[in-house]
């Protein structure tokens, strides 16, 4: 078949059986069909005002037609308006009238605009808007008319049907780019942007006239209004950046992290994630991004590192007290090891201890020195070997991290360095008895970056899976102590576990979800729905709706402001985001992370 053959084949997949033209109507096969041409605006607009049409109950198509005005033809349009109108106004006042408060609105309006076309901050379109309803007979294509045309006057819109031709306005509104109708009016760039449905009406929109670029994360579509949910953490209002994700398994939990990360990717956000079952490899390959196993032949993480910023010219520095600092977060390292905090004696000698290992290496209070090789843990071993009674009970608590079985996370250096656009720590590899102190080790070491004064960029850290470090006390104060000081750093800490539970059981965990501006509840079991229930301040619909949401849906809270939604994500994001094991088996290897391509993400 050749290729006119072809296409002649695909283009009768959709053209209709028959096509009957009235003056006001179409009859395309078995749908009756009428369309109107936008001519009336209202005089201001605020972002989403064009969501009650699309999300009008009936079918209804809406088709915007955006063509730029070049700047030379605005400026002279512009010019050539503001002289009528002020030609008007000054004929009005020789003559003694009254003023008309149309014409006085309309002159200040055309200064502004013109104003802000001289300054360049904003352009003009020229703007079409068409809508085409459609029904099943011909009464009922009359109530829907009546419908979308009382529905248009409460938005201050004049919708004018397209008498006579009809057939041009049903093709002005096929997804086509055809405007046969061409009754257009000029926009300038803000009301333009306040026309895209990149809002919910349940949550508080970002100004449209902003110049800035464009911001916010898109989460999927509003279940109630069909909407799209669009939410930016980092904006200017929030009280932090954090979010918590709670859902319990099989909720689509990761998928939701995972849509949320890859979309941050593409606003030029840092990402460091904490992944205990090893679901980002995928994602990380994808993106170019930075893959460390914990657990591999190799791959250490020393707690005694000394948080060593360097600077865009090269120079190294440190905190003042980063020495003293370092210290007390080897009490948190040892007490996750041990699996209890220390007793008071146990505490003075393991302080003891600490600072002589520092200075057996040559580091001291002296930043100067600081940049020399750190011990290890070993080394603290030792030193607590040749103490007393306390101290080498201490030594020997240790021995399975230093020559037993566990050793291989602590024996050297640090490996891994954990930087880029996308770094990614998989715990998979490690023991059950390491997660917890290798999900600590990771945060302090992506805290180290984060908290680097020569970095400005926004940074998420992703905690999946958080229960297994809010197990551990001394692992759930690390966790909201960055919860707490995330946002001066211009960072954000997004935890996501599926034992709400055993979260909420705690105060440290309840600190934890209070400490989250952004809070998103999915599927929740009824064992857990009374805890969230009272948690959340729940209303039975929303209950209800937690208890019976399919995949994917969930509740978003920001503030007062609640929304249910469902995640929608791209055939490619979808790709790289699953992990249905059915899907992963179809389309890929499991142990392959190398042959993805996606995108080149250096540049953000």
């Amino acid at each position: 078949m050749g290729t006119h053959s072809r296409a002649a084949s695909g283009a009768a997949a959709f053209t209709p059986d028959a096509l009957s033209v009235g003056a006001r109507h179409l009859e395309v096969g078995g749908d009756w069909v009428a369309s109107f041409a936008v001519v009336g605006f209202p005089r201001e607009v605020h972002a989403g005002w064009l969501s009650p049409l699309l999300t009008y109950p009936g079918r209804l198509d809406v088709a915007l037609h955006v063509e730029p005005i070049d700047p030379t033809v605005a400026a002279a349009r512009l010019r050539k308006q503001l002289a009528k109108l002020e030609s008007g106004r000054r004929q009005t006042a020789e003559h003694g009238r009254l003023s008309d408060p149309r014409v006085e609105a309309a002159t200040e309006d055309a200064y502004d605009l013109s104003s802000r076309v001289a300054r360049g901050e904003g352009k003009l379109f020229r703007v079409g808007l068409y809508l085409t309803v459609h029904a099943g007979a011909a009464q009922t294509l009359a109530d829907e008319v009546a419908a979308v045309r009382s529905l248009c006057a409460s938005l201050l819109l004049d919708a004018k049907h397209t008498t006579y031709r009809s057939l041009q306005g049903w093709v002005s509104t096929l997804p086509m780019g055809l405007d046969l109708i061409g009754m257009r009016r000029t926009f300038d760039t803000a009301a333009l942007a306040a026309a895209f449905p990149f809002t919910s009406p349940d949550l508080p929109a970002p100004d449209p006239t902003s110049v800035a670029a464009p911001s916010g994360v898109l989460y999927g579509y509003n279940i109630g209004s069909q909407g799209l949910v669009h939410w930016d953490r980092f904006g200017d209002g929030m009280h932090n950046h954090n979010s918590v994700i709670l859902g319990r398994s099989g909720s689509g939990k990761s998928y939701l992290v995972k849509l949320e990360l890859l979309r941050s990717l593409y606003r030029g956000v840092e990402v460091a994630v904490v992944d205990p079952e090893d679901e980002y490899s995928r994602l990380a390959g994808a993106v170019g991004g930075t893959h460390v196993r914990l657990g591999a032949t190799g791959v250490r993480l020393n707690p005694f590192d000394l948080p060593i910023h360097t600077r865009t010219d090269g120079h190294r520095t440190a905190p003042k007290d980063a020495l003293v600092r370092r210290s007390l977060f080897l009490h948190t390292v040892i007490a996750v090891l041990l699996g209890t905090p220390p007793q008071a004696a146990e505490r003075a000698a393991l302080d003891r201890a600490i600072a002589a290992t520092y200075q057996s290496v040559g580091i001291t209070a002296d930043p100067r020195t600081w940049t020399r090789p750190s011990p290890t843990l070993r080394t603290l071993r030792d030193h607590l070997a040749r103490g007393d009674q306390t101290a080498q009970s201490l030594a020997a608590r240790l021995h399975p991290f230093v020559d037993g079985a566990f050793k291989h996370l602590f024996d050297g250096p640090s490996s891994a360095t954990g930087e880029g656009h996308l770094v990614v720590f998989s715990l998979r590899d490690l023991p059950d008895e390491l997660k917890a102190i290798g999900t600590l080790l990771v945060l302090d070491t992506v805290w180290r970056r984060v908290s680097n004064p020569a970095i400005r960029r926004p940074r998420l850290v992703v905690v999946d899976e958080a229960w297994l470090l809010m197990q551990d006390r001394s692992g759930a104060e690390f966790l909201f102590r960055m919860a707490k000081a995330a946002r001066k750093h211009w960072a954000g800490l997004t935890v996501a576990t599926q034992d709400t539970a055993d979260v909420l059981a705690t105060d440290l965990g309840k600190a934890v979800v209070a400490n989250a501006a952004t809070q998103i509840l999915l599927r929740q079991a009824s064992q857990t729905i009374d805890e969230i229930t009272r948690t959340f301040d729940l209303s039975a619909g929303e209950r209800a709706f937690l208890l019976s949401a399919d995949r994917g849906q969930g509740l978003l809270s920001a503030g007062t402001q609640r929304v249910a939604f469902q995640a929608i994500a791209s055939p490619t994001e979808h790709d790289l985001v699953t992990s249905d094991p059915a899907e992963l088996a179809t389309h890929h290897d499991p142990d392959d992370h190398t042959t993805t391509t996606f995108v080149d993400l250096d540049a953000t």
